[in-house]
């Protein structure tokens, strides 16, 4: 046995515990997932009723289904345009402004990213709530009493609460993988765009982002990933998908239909659903990793 074949003996080997285990608790349940998709199945039966399509074909008439998709869709778009945006102008503030205080706003911002999901949705359950809440009783102490309004009862401003929620989570966290990048970007450029008399504004545009535009597109994708399964424990916590499942998110309604109604056929289809839009996801922030790095 030659001595490159040793080495690729040693290296299986040490591989092969981490490979049963991974197949074992995630390949097989994954295809177990696909397979049960295609069952009429309770969860309890010994025997699924084989219905093939039909759970997927189903997903197009269900309105509840669509509604969490459309609101998933809503909270995928605007968080993280917001998330971003909120997220590289406190990064270009704190790196680049003579605040003495930097150090003491850079922990106030990234204090929510440590937070417990858990936390924070029952942090802003109180500071929406109706009677008792921060919102409200500050719009009544400066004199706008009559915009209060039950914010996560109300169809209309309850997904932008939720989106509020994420936002404020979020924000931190993206601000310092910012911060890092703008500290590697070289002072000369700032310099030299001081001396042509460039406003703050117009490094930041010219600048900044430019630099920072590889960090960007690949957060943009992290932060859409993070909505998607998130939203799931905010919105159990703070609204449970209501007013009328009108803030029920993909997730939550996958939760319902398996362990509340027990149509766990049809909950694995739901699954699927959401595998699929995250492996094109996982695609997309791999191709823009790749150009990234040319």
């Amino acid at each position: 046995m030659t001595m490159k074949t040793k080495r690729t003996f040693f290296i299986l080997v040490c591989l092969l515990p981490g490979l049963l285990l991974f197949s074992l608790f995630k390949v097989y349940p994954t295809f177990q997932i696909f397979q049960k998709s295609l069952y009429l199945w309770t969860g309890l039966s010994d025997e699924p009723k084989y219905i093939g399509l039909k759970n997927f074909t189903d997903m197009l008439h269900d309105e509840t289904f669509l509604l969490s998709m459309r609101n998933t869709g809503f909270l995928m778009l605007v968080v993280p345009i917001i998330t971003i945006m909120i997220a590289l102008i406190n990064a270009s503030i704190l790196t680049q402004s003579k605040l003495k205080e930097r150090g003491f706003y850079r922990t106030v911002f990234f204090f929510p990213s440590i937070l417990s999901f858990v936390v924070i949705a029952i942090l802003w359950s109180f500071i929406y709530h109706p009677t008792m809440g921060f919102v409200n009783t500050g719009l009544e102490m400066i004199g706008l009493g009559e915009w209060a309004k039950p914010w996560l009862g109300d169809q209309r401003t309850v997904l932008w609460a939720l989106a509020i929620t994420l936002i404020w989570q979020a924000a931190g966290y993206y601000m310092v993988m910012y911060m890092a990048g703008i500290d590697s970007i070289s002072p000369e450029l700032y310099e030299a765009a001081d001396l042509d008399g460039a406003t703050r504004i117009q490094q930041f545009f010219r600048i900044t982002i430019p630099m920072l535009w590889e960090i960007i597109r690949v957060t943009i994708i992290f932060s859409i990933n993070g909505v998607l399964s998130i939203s799931f424990i905010i919105v159990s916590i703070m609204t449970g998908g209501g007013p009328d499942r009108h803030s029920e998110v993909v997730m939550t309604y996958l939760y319902a239909q398996a362990f509340t109604n027990s149509n766990f056929g049809y909950a694995m289809a739901i699954g699927v659903v959401v595998f699929v839009i995250s492996m094109l996801l996982a695609l997309v922030s791999n191709k823009l990793t790749e150009r990234g790095s040319y």
